[in-house]
């Protein structure tokens, strides 16, 4: 497996070997000695999540209160969609920017969020599934978004074909001036810190 490494510190594609044959393919989209090799420690695992998406759904941009914040590494068993990494660690060299990477199910990428980081996605077909592995479970009262069509993040949504659909949720969330403004986003400084207590 390829670790590359992405523009926002802390986040990485990995690229698997793909294995087919007459009976189908095999392929192995976590392991997890790739990954300490690229971050310096293991993805703790606390629980899974599997979402399927119809094409032009937009999911994000999702994140959770640092420390303990929520790591994700996440690839796509069925379908295509591209996935992106947001920066809105306040204080962050590439506070703004984001990675866009492709996952689809022939090649069975992946992608690392670390902790702080924003992530969305769109499905790019029907029946578009994401699974992810999540450092920490589910804290409602820690999760946060930011709405995905801010004309500021200028996130890279002009692939789609169709008009996007978004959760009501999603649709209402602050631009990211306005989570900056309510103290909502995540500390640069404070990341890195908590980054390394995971070594």
């Amino acid at each position: 497996m390829q670790a590359r490494r992405l523009e926002n510190t802390g986040a990485f594609e990995f690229i698997p070997k793909a294995f087919p044959d007459h009976r189908g393919l095999f392929v192995v989209p976590f392991q997890e000695a790739a990954l300490v090799e690229a971050l310096g420690h293991p993805l703790r695992v606390a629980q899974t999540n599997h979402s399927v998406s119809s094409r032009g759904v937009i999911r994000g941009v999702h994140f959770s209160d640092v420390p303990p914040g929520q790591a994700k590494y996440v690839y796509c068993p069925r379908g295509a969609l591209l996935d992106v990494v947001v920066d809105i660690r306040v204080g962050s060299p590439t506070f703004g920017k984001w990675d866009a990477v492709r996952l689809d199910s022939d090649e069975f990428r992946a992608v690392y969020v670390p902790e702080g980081l924003g992530h969305a996605f769109v499905a790019l077909t029907d029946d578009t599934a994401m699974s992810y592995l999540c450092s920490t479970p589910y804290n409602p009262g820690a999760e946060h978004g930011i709405n995905p069509l801010d004309p500021a993040l200028a996130l890279p949504w002009d692939v789609l074909d169709c008009e996007p659909v978004l959760s009501e949720k999603d649709r209402h969330a602050p631009s990211l001036a306005e989570a900056a403004e309510q103290g909502l986003l995540p500390d640069y400084e404070t990341c890195l810190a908590h980054y390394e207590t995971l070594r």
